[in-house]
């Protein structure tokens, strides 16, 4: 068994003696009798299935983790960010509120996300479901386009940086490279690309707030805050060019670049 094998295998190995422990501690006097069916009791051997209260378990399981995989693995964080340091650099902290930037990069990481999710369901999890193939297949093929499209929005450096972290062998080729290591270099580098995006949209602002202190400077009007007046001017321009038509576009279009 190869060590991507027994790392998948463990957590799995890890569940099955828990829940021989819980019934154990059931079965007492006056408890409930408790017995668990695991397929077809082959599970021991690798070649069953889990039973339908096991894949409910474990459904439970992912869904508590979806939020941490929506951050982390997708283009959700890039998205996010750079709403945020747009709203910051417009000058009002409030609006557009958490709940609509929320949930504008939800739709967008879902439409950034579709060729990915699309590929993860045509190759995994619709054969799994029809049981064409076993759930250690499903994983490994599921996970393929995720990995894919996280080396693609992945800079060199930050992977060379993990990669020498994590102290192991520099692999041959990109397939090779371990989830554990490409999943922080993705992040780290969602994190500086959305940063530099957002120095971008900090400029134009930047500059009207200068003329605007400059201008209130001349005219000796020292008592005035120059967010007061500037406010008006960076929504004007942020309409007149069709802001948010091209900040989308330049967030989608940064995912298919790459």
């Amino acid at each position: 068994m190869n060590r991507r094998g027994a790392s998948r295998r463990w957590p799995r190995s890890l569940l099955l003696l828990g829940l021989a422990a819980i019934v154990a501690g059931c079965s007492g006097q006056g408890g409930p009798e408790v017995s668990v069916s695991l397929g077809s009791g082959e599970a021991a051997s690798g070649g069953g299935q889990f039973a339908l209260s096991l894949q409910l378990l474990i459904g439970l399981t992912v869904l508590s983790v979806a939020p941490a995989i929506l951050l982390l693995a997708t283009s959700f964080t890039r998205i996010i960010i750079v709403l945020s340091l747009l709203r910051s650099a417009i000058g009002i902290p409030q609006l557009p509120p958490n709940q609509v930037l929320l949930g504008l990069a939800l739709f967008l990481t879902l439409f950034v996300m579709a060729p990915v999710w699309g590929k993860v369901n045509a190759d995994a999890v619709q054969p799994y479901m029809d049981g064409r193939i076993s759930q250690d297949v499903a994983l490994e093929r599921g996970l393929a386009p995720l990995r894919d499209f996280m080396l693609a929005q992945t800079q060199e450096r930050e992977l060379g940086l993990f990669l020498d972290l994590a102290g192991g062998p520099r692999p041959e080729r990109a397939a090779d490279i371990p989830t554990e290591v490409l999943l922080p270099a993705f992040v780290v580098s969602e994190l500086k690309t959305a940063f530099t995006m957002g120095f971008l949209l900090y400029i134009p602002f930047l500059v009207i707030d200068l003329v605007v202190a400059a201008a209130l400077m001349a005219m000796g009007m020292i008592m005035v805050s120059p967010v007061q007046i500037a406010l008006p001017f960076k929504l004007l321009l942020f309409v007149l060019v069709d802001g948010w038509v091209l900040l989308v576009q330049s967030l989608v279009r940064s995912f298919t670049v790459a």
